[in-house]
């Protein structure tokens, strides 16, 4: 036996090692950062809001004025029987203990409803300024000071109190999505594999690369002041374990493949890695790019949700194809026991599911290309019955106290304004604005407030309800009336999000498409493949939203849609749709390479990458459908709408209308490369059904 033999046994012995080392290593250096990636996470109204809207300044310049911001609340004494004398005493006692606890910007009074069955007290306090925590602990205190005695119902609303009650859902989001998906991955990855051992492997490279995406995100934070929100952190998460153990499942079903045909597992998984890789790396790049184009929007929440997304999809592609491959070749074959595969061996003959359905695509492709389209154009209509822009009293999916206190006041206080408007003005104009603002119409009242840096806080009162059409209207005439001043609040901060979401979908939605097109055409040198696969994807978004729109107010009861639900979902089913296109076309393509005449490479690419595809697509939908169990209705929707997508775009689009699509354009489907242009070669007849060598067998 020669030196080159020894070398090549010394690399193959070497190299998972080193990997492995270098990944220890990598982690133990990540470890401190990663730790601190809670730390460092805000959920203000500022870390959502547009960039440049007016809430934005607004809550800006609060910060820079005497005490910093202001956290608003609202105290509610209710009872059903109408207020007594006592009642009353209670509710100023209560008031004065929270006044002589806690710094007050001015004294609150109480405003009585008319059927007197209520008395709310404006309460708003400069104490915490931009602290989160500081916020969240007077909230806290004024909820503990202001309790309810005798049958009196006392509630805290307000913006503040909004502010602490969605950060602590927020916070408490961490460690439930992580196992929770970390538990629907490892079931899964188990029906998929019928292994004791082999699921463990990706399901704990996943965890790791999420440990790492942590790292990260820190890092980015730290360099280059990335956002980081409650919302951001859940779905890069959900990202790496996702689109992580898709790659898994690609490269596992081509490991296997390559271990019956070489016998050093070593030198099957560096065929696997050259088999697959390509598409991986294609696809992983497609979801990438796309989370990238979000640095295009305006919006906070939505531009920061770029750099973490994109952070975890390449943790997640670095760990699967460099840790589990190291992992894998050093477990060697017996990581797939008991259903080992033998060196030399064929698998069972079987007649497999996907061609059978690539035959039924094949015999008539236009039919079931026309079918599809008409099936998913039908679905997109239920897009109309989508309700409107969400509340914020209706963003729970369990109602919290804030919203209590808003169900309250407003059924005690019809068509009035219990939730200011705050109007920043320049100082030197500040009482021709407040005069303006009082002779605005729809306004019931407006004072004063702090001063400092050139800059004047006025509050405004609504004679309408919050985030009805007046008091928008009213919103909208004091923007208009009130020359270089900024209006903000609550319900200004709603009616931000809605517009600025609207600019950003005809912003980042053609960024997204022209770079997916742009890698997909680099990868498969072709116009139409690319031009199939993106049509495809964009027609499965619009229906997954269709379902949304039929199941989300009648079935699920919500009372709104978040603003940014069609920008995500697009953005995400399109970029992470597209994987599984390019899995399809990229193994079709390697067929044609070799010379196979075009309807058979199709369908034999349908029925070898079909059964990995179906996998990759349950883990992604399952992963993403983790969202729906959790408290907040805009996680429930983007994970309901994205799952939903997902299984359409697997079992529909990929199976039957890609796959008839490229029957019926035969080798048009390359054009204008190479391949549109070769010869055919090879039986014209369809492929008798083989057995699927995919990662569930």
């Amino acid at each position: 036996m020669g030196p080159g033999n020894t070398t090549t046994r010394t690399r193959r012995r070497a190299v998972p090692w080193a990997l492995l080392g270098l990944w220890v290593a990598l982690l133990a250096f990540v470890a401190p950062f990663a730790s601190k990636l809670a730390d460092v996470q805000h959920d203000r109204a500022v870390d959502y809001l547009p960039a440049s809207a007016d809430s934005t300044q607004v809550a800006k310049i609060q910060d820079q004025l005497p005490g910093g911001e202001t956290t608003q609340m609202v105290v509610v004494y209710h009872r059903d029987g109408g207020l007594t004398a006592v009642d009353r005493t209670t509710a100023a006692d209560q008031i004065g203990e929270i006044a002589s606890a806690h710094p007050l910007a001015a004294q609150p009074e109480g405003i009585p409803s008319k059927d007197g069955t209520t008395l709310m007290y404006p309460v708003a306090s400069t104490e915490p300024g931009t602290d989160e925590k500081a916020r969240d602990q007077l909230v806290n205190d004024v909820r503990d000071i202001a309790k309810s005695e005798d049958g009196l119902s006392v509630e805290v609303g307000g913006e503040g109190a909004f502010a602490t009650d969605a950060s602590e859902v927020y916070n408490s989001l961490g460690g439930p999505l992580l196992y929770t998906t970390a538990a629907v991955v490892a079931l899964l990855l188990i029906l998929i594999y019928r292994s004791p051992f082999l699921w463990l492997v990706p399901l704990a490279v996943a965890g790791l690369a999420d440990y790492l995406s942590m790292g990260v995100a820190y890092g980015l934070n730290q360099g280059f002041g990335t956002s980081v929100t409650g919302q951001s952190s859940a779905i890069m998460t959900i990202l790496v374990f996702g689109a992580g153990t898709d790659y898994a499942l690609l490269l596992i079903s081509r490991y296997r493949e390559e271990l019956r045909r070489i016998e050093r597992p070593y030198d099957a998984m560096v065929a696997a890695l050259r088999g697959c890789g390509p598409a991986v790396l294609a696809s992983s790049g497609t979801v990438a790019a796309g989370l990238f184009c979000l640095l295009a929007a305006d919006l906070n929440s939505i531009r920061g949700m770029g750099p973490l997304g994109t952070v975890g999809i390449l943790c997640a592609l670095v760990a699967m194809m460099t840790l589990l491959p190291a992992i894998l070749v050093l477990l060697g074959r017996r990581v797939f026991w008991p259903l080992v595969p033998r060196y030399g061996s064929t698998p069972k003959v079987r007649r497999s599911l996907f061609a059978a359905m690539g035959s039924s695509a094949g015999r008539r492709p236009l039919t079931v290309l026309a079918g599809g389209a008409v099936l998913l154009g039908a679905l997109s209509l239920g897009a109309l019955n989508l309700p409107g822009s969400l509340k914020l009293e209706d963003s729970f999916t369990s109602k919290p106290d804030a919203v209590a206190a808003m169900e309250t006041l407003g059924k005690a206080y019809p068509g009035f304004g219990t939730q200011p408007i705050t109007v920043i003005a320049p100082t030197d104009r500040a009482d021709a604005a407040l005069a303006e603002a009082q002779d605005t119409p729809g306004v019931d009242s407006a004072t004063r407030g702090r001063s400092g840096d050139g800059w004047t806080e006025l509050s405004v009162t609504a004679a309408s309800a919050p985030q009805s059409a007046g008091e928008t209207a009213t919103i909208k005439d004091l923007r208009d009336r009130l020359d270089g001043s900024y209006v903000g609040g609550a319900s200004a901060e709603q009616l931000d999000l809605a517009d600025t979401n609207a600019r950003d979908r005809l912003v980042v939605v053609p960024l997204v498409l022209v770079f997916v097109l742009l890698i997909l055409i680099a990868l498969l040198r072709s116009i139409v493949a690319p031009l199939i696969l993106v049509a495809a994807v964009a027609a499965v978004w619009g229906a997954a939203l269709g379902i949304g729109g039929l199941v989300f107010g009648p079935v699920f009861g919500f009372e709104g849609t978040d603003p940014g639900l069609g920008l995500l979902s697009f953005v995400f089913l399109v970029a992470l749709g597209v994987d599984y296109g390019i899995f399809l076309m990229h193994r079709m393509r390697e067929e044609s390479l070799k010379g196979t005449e075009p309807v058979q490479a199709a369908l034999i690419a349908l029925r070898t990458t079909g059964g990995v595809i179906a996998s990759a697509g349950l883990v992604l939908a399952a992963t993403f459908a983790v969202l729906m169990n959790m408290p907040m209705v805009q996680l429930v929707e983007m994970g309901f709408v994205i799952a939903v997508g997902v299984l359409l775009d697997t079992f529909l689009v990929r199976t039957y209308l890609v796959t008839s699509a490229s029957v019926a354009l035969r080798r048009k489907v390359w054009w204008p490369g190479a391949l549109s242009k070769q010869p055919a070669a090879g039986s014209r007849e369809l492929p008798e059904p083989v057995t699927e060598t995919v990662g569930m067998r």
